[in-house]
């Protein structure tokens, strides 16, 4: 059992599978952060992943990176209907305004969303975190896999 993300990292990370930040490769993968100011290195080994993204090395749960690329994997459900309501956005930004409020963020985000849509949104992100909680895999601080 891995150590749980908050659910607002799921929104992250499909933004930068909507801004295509994420040049995968059989091994590993490298994620550009929103902000294009860091570039982050995700590798695995069977169910072994290492990042250097703050959240996963520092906190110990998988951060946006990791999510992504999982998602991409098809290790976790993937709904591309919703990915348009996360494009361009400096999550960086955001989350320093709402002091690292990662709920008010997504729901500045989705401000001008109807409530309707808001709620099939955050539904499809609970089906994310439930797979997320069912994933057998090991975050590794080690980079050499």
């Amino acid at each position: 059992m891995i150590k749980l993300p908050p659910i607002e990292k799921i929104p992250e990370a499909y933004s930068a599978i909507q801004d295509e930040r994420i040049t995968l490769f059989d091994d590993h993968a490298i994620v550009k952060s929103s902000n294009g100011e860091k570039e982050y290195l995700i590798k695995w080994k069977d169910n072994v992943y290492y990042s250097n993204d703050n959240s996963t090395y520092w906190q110990g749960y998988p951060g946006y990176p990791v999510i992504a690329v999982l998602l991409l994997q098809d290790k976790l459900p993937l709904n591309q209907e919703y990915l348009k309501y996360f494009a361009n956005i400096d999550w960086n930004s955001l989350n320093k305004e709402t002091k690292r409020n990662y709920k008010e963020s997504v729901n500045r985000v989705l401000m001008n969303v109807s409530d309707e849509e808001k709620l099939n949104i955050y539904s499809e992100f609970e089906k994310v975190f439930e797979c997320i909680e069912k994933l057998d895999i090991v975050l590794t601080k080690k980079k050499d896999l």
